[in-house]
């Protein structure tokens, strides 16, 4: 079966600056590549033969460095936000679009099985199929817990709380996009909603493997740290 990637690479990357100052998020380096060019590298491997780029911010240097993809033996197409449209709002712009095809952020690493995602969606019949990372949250606070009359209870040291967060990886059936409206900014978000009120809920599988959403300063460096302490793997 012919797979499709859409990659969401059209951020301005603003919780990064001031790295991204120059380059786009999805060309910061980690270790010998870019993050998108990771990403790429592991979709061809996973079998994935297209791959469209939604991009809109710095849009000609990503599509200098990776031109049509036949550098890493698959297609690449872009698909060119003229404003922000928000994470699926790019979606209502490209035409002819399978009728299963996988979407993610563009500066996400993690060692999920994309093929296996994949499978298990169209298998399922799922129309929207969401990828599930437990992560811890640390508050930065001290946290008060209050009664009826505002006598402090309970109190908390920056507590960490045990949350489900999307990993920003997902396999969509072509019929959300009835719900996307067009030329104007449709996020992640309100698709959620949407599908919730239409009682149509999409399908969380949860990783258990490694997940890092490169979108702050910090998360960079532990992406860097994580790469020379042999925590990821950077191979196909």
């Amino acid at each position: 079966m012919s797979k499709t990637a859409i990659i969401l690479a059209g951020g301005k990357g603003t919780r990064l600056r001031p790295y991204t100052v120059v380059l786009p998020k999805p060309l910061m380096p980690i270790g010998d590549y870019p993050i998108l060019e990771v990403i790429i590298r592991k979709l061809a491997a996973s079998g994935f033969s297209k791959i469209i780029m939604a991009v809109n911010h710095q849009a000609d240097i990503i599509k200098a460095y990776f031109g049509d993809g036949s550098k890493w033996n698959i297609e690449i197409v872009y698909s060119l936000e003229e404003k922000p449209l928000s994470t699926m709002g790019p979606l209502k712009l490209i035409k002819d679009l399978p009728e299963n095809f996988l979407i993610m952020n563009g500066d996400v690493l993690s060692d999920i099985n994309f093929s296996n995602l994949f499978d298990e969606h169209v298998a399922e019949k799922n129309i929207f199929t969401i990828s599930g990372f437990n992560r811890q949250l640390k508050s930065e606070y001290g946290v008060l817990n209050l009664d009826n009359s505002n006598y402090l209870n309970d109190f908390k040291e920056k507590p960490v709380f045990d949350l489900m967060v999307s990993m920003g990886i997902y396999i969509a059936n072509k019929k959300i996009l009835e719900l996307i409206p067009s030329d104007q900014p449709y996020g992640f978000d309100h698709l959620m909603y949407d599908l919730l009120k239409a009682k149509n809920p999409p399908k969380v599988k949860l990783h258990n493997g490694y997940w890092l959403d490169i979108g702050r300063p910090d998360d960079y460096m532990q992406a860097i740290d994580d790469l020379a302490n042999n925590k990821i793997s950077l191979n196909d």
